[in-house]
């Protein structure tokens, strides 16, 4: 079987031509529909011109002209097998009519006549079409045929109809009351061109060499478009076949049909969930794939907006931007198998979720207390892990909630001892360690990286202002508790270079320790918590939208699983650090930059100035900071003392009120 890559190549040939063509062929199908078919075909001789370089598209063409026509296409050899009564013998009409009949490709009347100058049946044309497949070696597949008028095609003739949709050769017509095959009616010569182009693509692509098996089903044209609806759980294709995305979006709007396919991927659909479908999904700002908002690793949600055949619109927590249209799966509501929800389990928000691509859900984590307004027995969804809905479309909200630890400012300090962060860590090791179906944990007590961590933890907290328990529920997260391959041969317990492509890498430390200062001083303190930071989008683990979440990870709900393992130390260990500061966004209006200064007053020197970010769809998802005292202004403005964003010596600094947004519940 012919690769598929040889019709690609095909494909680039023919897209060469139509971009070379005389411009004395121009005269009559300038304009035309079929245009680049028609240039093709001139160019290769088949269809001719008339010596003013008119075509003549719309008129209807002849039995001979037809035949003619597939003789040229596939340079079929002379034959005098078969000759006709009617035809003038020595002329070249008559050569390539009996050169088609002699390669078992057409037939005669039983009188002994051709009649070359009647005008071709579309039924009759099929059954042409069908013939020079199979003297092409392409296997004979055919479609159930769903035109209107089915009863009208001949029974003869409806074995190399349905071919010749199976390979997306001749549509139908579509009109308002459905699709209509028309067997009886006449094919123009523009038709012609489009069917011999076809049906030379199949060729390319699915005829066999000599010596090869033909696979049992050749796999749908990728580039041919169909519009389809869904019933019982079951996708139809209507039979007509469209050639670029604007004739199936036309016809989406006139069918009644709820999906565009091109090949056998759903490329458009009224209603459903978008998923990542490669390694790593890139969310976009702009149609032209220029420039980056965010991205999610394979098997990823994302709430589905709108698409075409080049891009889907998509919402990455509340940012809504653009995704290759290759590079995700459109699952329609009725076909949704799993997705992502929370739930209330024991008083707490607890999170579970499915990876699309291997269509299994995984483990559950708690994320933080479960809100009032969240009732047990009941599922919520989620995009952004703040907003919450009853319906997986996400039109139906219910309420509004702050995961504490997730928007805290990981400037924070940590209230936690080093013997009391140490207790924690053997503590959660033993239980691990007795869970006799998680043989990773066997030695967890003797073996992990994260014992004796504590007295460091808070030395790099004092020091580089990043808060001792973050620190450790990242380890935690990425290292799994310390027993990870990297944690346990490379001492490498953040994960640090390890990509979802290939899990084997990453880089490897002296030390444990040498570890925690590669994460603090080439990642956290580097690029994502200071405002000088190449990835800056605010000190918290955040979502998608808002914290180091947004460019750090992969997998959408990195920050929130950093928080639930903050949460339940915390609440499990003395409850020390949750709600110790009254937690806001930074925001600003129309791009305005907002100014953090080292006094409470305009007139004190900048400290440092927030960047314009996105701040996602709904507006709030500013750069979050923890507020430790307010204070009244010479300037009459109320001012807020923050941690500060940036590096150390650095602590506080201050900003005006008006342009801080208080996270509710906080």
């Amino acid at each position: 079987m012919l690769k598929k890559i040889v019709g690609l190549a095909f494909a680039f040939i023919v897209a060469l031509s139509f971009t070379t063509q005389s411009t004395s062929h121009a005269n009559d199908i300038k304009d035309h529909q079929m245009v680049n078919e028609l240039t093709y075909w001139s160019n290769l001789n088949v269809i001719r011109p008339d010596s003013k370089g008119n075509f003549y598209p719309n008129r209807a063409v002849t039995r001979g002209e037809f035949a003619s026509y597939i003789t040229r296409a596939l340079e079929l050899p002379d034959s005098s097998t078969y000759t006709f009564k009617d035809l003038k013998a020595g002329n070249e009409l008559t050569r390539e009519i009996q050169a088609a009949a002699g390669s078992n490709i057409l037939s005669g009347y039983p009188d002994g006549t051709f009649r070359p100058n009647e005008k071709i049946t579309r039924q009759h044309m099929a059954a042409l079409l069908e013939k020079a497949l199979r003297y092409s070696n392409v296997p004979l597949e055919g479609q159930p045929l769903t035109f209107k008028d089915n009863n009208k095609i001949s029974d003869q003739f409806k074995p190399a109809v349905a071919t010749n949709v199976y390979y997306n050769i001749i549509r139908g017509s579509h009109t308002k009351n459905g699709v209509f095959f028309e067997p009886q009616g006449n094919a123009t010569i523009a038709h012609a061109a489009a069917f011999l182009f076809r049906m030379q693509t199949t060729i390319e692509t699915f005829a066999v060499k000599e010596g090869e098996e033909p696979t049992e089903t050749p796999a749908p044209n990728p580039n041919i478009y169909y519009v389809g609806k869904i019933s019982n759980g079951v996708i139809t294709k209507n039979a007509t076949v469209y050639f670029n995305y604007e004739q199936a979006e036309a016809a989406l709007k006139s069918s009644g049909s709820n999906l565009i396919i091109k090949g056998d991927k759903i490329i458009k659909m009224s209603s459903g969930i978008a998923s990542a479908a490669a390694t790593t999904v890139t969310v976009y700002s702009d149609k032209k794939f220029t420039k980056s908002l965010s991205y999610a690793t394979k098997g990823s949600q994302f709430k589905y907006i709108g698409s075409s055949d080049e891009y889907a619109i998509v919402q990455l927590a509340d940012t809504k931007g653009y995704a290759k249209i290759d590079e995700v799966t459109l699952t329609p509501t009725s076909l949704i198998k799993g997705q992502d929800f929370y739930f209330v389990e024991g008083g707490y928000l607890t999170h579970r979720t499915y990876n699309h691509s291997t269509q299994k859900y995984n483990w559950d984590y708690v994320v933080s207390e479960a809100p009032v307004f969240m009732k047990p027995g009941s599922q919520y969804y989620s995009q952004d892990g703040v907003n919450y809905y009853s319906d997986v479309l996400l039109t139906k909200k219910v309420g509004t909630h702050y995961p504490y630890f997730q928007f805290q400012s990981i400037r924070q300090p940590s209230n936690y001892t080093a013997e009391e962060l140490d207790n924690m860590i053997m503590t959660l090791l033993a239980e691990r360690q007795d869970i006799k179906t998680s043989p990773q944990y066997a030695k967890a007590t003797i073996e992990s990286r994260l014992i004796g961590m504590g007295k460091f933890l808070k030395q790099v907290e004092s020091q580089y202002h990043v808060n001792a328990l973050f620190i450790l529920a990242a380890a935690m997260h990425e290292g799994d508790y310390g027993v990870s391959t990297n944690a346990l041969t490379k001492n490498n317990i953040f994960g640090i270079k390890v990509f979802d492509s290939d899990p084997t890498l990453g880089e490897v430390y002296k030390s444990r320790d040498d570890s925690v200062l590669a994460f603090i001083n080439r990642y956290v303190n580097l690029n994502y918590a200071p405002q000088s930071g190449s990835y800056a989008k605010g000190a918290a683990p955040g979502n998608k939208t808002a914290g180091m979440n947004v460019h750090y990870a992969s997998d959408p709900f990195w920050g929130s699983k950093i928080a639930g393992h903050m949460y339940r130390m915390d609440n499990r260990f003395g409850k020390k650090d949750y709600k110790q500061a009254k937690l806001a966004f930074v925001s600003y209006e129309n791009g305005l930059l907002v100014n953090v200064r080292n006094e409470p007053s305009t007139s004190s020197p900048i400290h440092f100035t927030y960047k314009a970010k996105y701040v996602g769809e709904t507006g709030v998802f500013g750069y979050p900071v923890a507020i430790v005292e307010e204070t009244k202004g010479t300037d009459g403005y109320v001012w807020y003392k923050i941690m500060s964003d940036s590096n150390p010596p650095a602590k506080y600094g201050w900003v005006r009120s008006d342009l801080v947004q208080l996270i509710p519940g906080n």
